[in-house]
C-alpha cells in the first residue's frame, strides 16, 4: 500500500471523530444559549471558553479535569484544559459542562496569557439536578440547574469573567477547598 492510499484511509477514518467532537462543542454552546441568563451573555461577551464535559470525583481528596475551546468574538482561537484539586469532605463523582464568559479583551487576554487560576468552591450536586455556590479570586456566584435541557443559570461578571455550569450527571457531596487551573494553547 502506498503512502497516498494510507493517508487517504487515515483521513477518512478521522473525519467522523472530528465532526462528532465539533458537534459536542456546538451542542454544549446551544445548551448555554438556551439556559436562562447565560444565553444573554452571548450577545455582549467578547469571548468565552466552553467545556462540554468536566469529570470530577473524590473521597477526601478530589480532582477534576476537562478539555475545552476558547472563542473570541465567536471564532475558535485555541484549546484549553481545566484541572482542579481539592481537599476536604467530599465523596462521589459528577460530570458537568462549564462556560466562562469574557467581558472584554483584557479578560480574555488574562485567561489566555498562560496558566490562569480560579479560587475556591463549595457545592452539592445530585444526579442531573444541581445547585452550587462559588467564592474565590474570581468573585462569588451562585446558580442552579435542572439538567442539560432545562438549565437555569444566574450570574454576572466579576473582574471581567462570568462562569456557568450545568450538571450532566453523578452524585457528589462536597464541602472542600480547591481551585481550578486553566492552560491555553493557541490554535
Amino acid at each position: 500500500m502506498n503512502r497516498r492510499t494510507l493517508l487517504s484511509i487515515l483521513l477518512a477514518t478521522m473525519l467522523p471523530v472530528a465532526a462528532a467532537r465539533a458537534d459536542e462543542y456546538a451542542d454544549t454552546i446551544d445548551v448555554f444559549r438556551k439556559a436562562g441568563e447565560s444565553g444573554a451573555f452571548f450577545q455582549h461577551a467578547y469571548g468565552y471558553a466552553v467545556f462540554p464535559t468536566i469529570g470530577k470525583g473524590g473521597i477526601g481528596v478530589g480532582a477534576a479535569h476537562g478539555e475545552g475551546r476558547v472563542y473570541e468574538k465567536g471564532a475558535w482561537i485555541g484549546d484549553t484544559t481545566m484541572t482542579q484539586l481539592s481537599v476536604g469532605f467530599q465523596l462521589g463523582g459528577q460530570a458537568f459542562s462549564q462556560i466562562i464568559f469574557f467581558e472584554d479583551a483584557r479578560a480574555l487576554k488574562e485567561f489566555t496569557s498562560g496558566n490562569f487560576e480560579f479560587g475556591a468552591e463549595a457545592s452539592a450536586v445530585a444526579l442531573t439536578a444541581g445547585a452550587g455556590a462559588q467564592a474565590g479570586t474570581a468573585g462569588a456566584s451562585a446558580g442552579a440547574s435542572g439538567g442539560r435541557h432545562d438549565a437555569k443559570t444566574i450570574g454576572k461578571y466579576y473582574k471581567g469573567m462570568a462562569t456557568f455550569t450545568v450538571a450532566k450527571g453523578g452524585l457528589m457531596y462536597q464541602a472542600a477547598v480547591g481551585g481550578q487551573k486553566f492552560t491555553f494553547k493557541r490554535r
